[in-house]
Order: C-alpha cells, then sequence, then structure tokens
C-alpha cells in the first residue's frame, strides 16, 4: 500500500507542475532538488521526506499540506469549498496571501453560522439570503423650494 501512495505521490506532483507550465529542470532549480532526484519522486521510484515535500510545494506554489495528504503524512481534512479550493489552487498568490483569505473567508462563514445567515442554505430548505437593496439613484437629491430658494437635499 505504501508504493502506491508513493506513485500517486509522484503523479501528483507531477500533474501540478503540468498545471503550472514548469518543466522538471525549471521546478528543480526553484526548489532546490537536484533534477534526477525529483524525477525519481514523479516516478515513483524515491519517497520525499516531509522537508523535500515542503521545498517541492514552494517551488510549485502550492500548499504543502496538499503534499502530506497526498503522501499519507497527513489526515485528509473536510473537503474544501469551491471558494477554498480556489483560492488553494491560485498560482498567483503566496502561501501567506492564501491563508490569510482563508482565514478571512472561515470568520465570515463562522459569523454566517453564529447569526442563522445560513439556516436553510446549507440544506437546501430555504433561499439564499436577500441581497441588501441597491441604493435608488434619485434618493436623497430631491429638490426642495424653501423660501423661494431651490435646496438640493
Amino acid at each position: 500500500m505504501a508504493s502506491s501512495k508513493v506513485g500517486s505521490i509522484g503523479e501528483y506532483i507531477r500533474e501540478q507542475r503540468t498545471r503550472a507550465k514548469i518543466s522538471l529542470r525549471q521546478l528543480a532549480d526553484v526548489s532546490g532538488i537536484s533534477n534526477p532526484y525529483l524525477s525519481q519522486i514523479e516516478r515513483g521510484l524515491r519517497k520525499p521526506s516531509a522537508e523535500i515535500l515542503q521545498q517541492i510545494a514552494k517551488g510549485l506554489r502550492i500548499s504543502a499540506e496538499a503534499l502530506y495528504v497526498q503522501a499519507g503524512i497527513l489526515e485528509d481534512r473536510e473537503a474544501d469549498t469551491d471558494v477554498q479550493a480556489a483560492v488553494r489552487a491560485d498560482l498567483l498568490l503566496t502561501e501567506r496571501q492564501k491563508q490569510v483569505l482563508l482565514d478571512i473567508y472561515a470568520s465570515f462563514l463562522k459569523e454566517n453560522e453564529a447569526t442563522g445567515v445560513l439556516d436553510g442554505v446549507r440544506d437546501g430548505t430555504g433561499d439564499d439570503p436577500e441581497p441588501e437593496p441597491e441604493p435608488d439613484a434619485d434618493r436623497g437629491h430631491e429638490v426642495h423650494e424653501q423660501n423661494g430658494k431651490e435646496e438640493v437635499g
């Protein structure tokens, strides 16, 4: 079973590298891992340590946690929402930026849960919360006539 995990981590790294449009040599350069060793990992011939996985994650600009789960180092957590998955997959954000966005998103979810905003939304029994009404463009710009003068108010 461990050998299938080793192969799957290599396949996963290759898939992520391909998605990022990075060559094996480029990934080796940015991650500080030798090209032959990285090739052996991708082919499932070597089992990378957590430190090597962290370097690879940094080179691919993805979460090291995702690699740890694939390698069997960490247990898989609850499935991401579409928003969380999109943030984690975004190659244009740093790991720090991704974590800040995920923390903010989690705080919004927690707030909505605490206030009951999401009651009925998650289980499909209710509608989405009503959006805030758009401000009327003319509201607040009525012309009033007072003592022969026009005032905008």
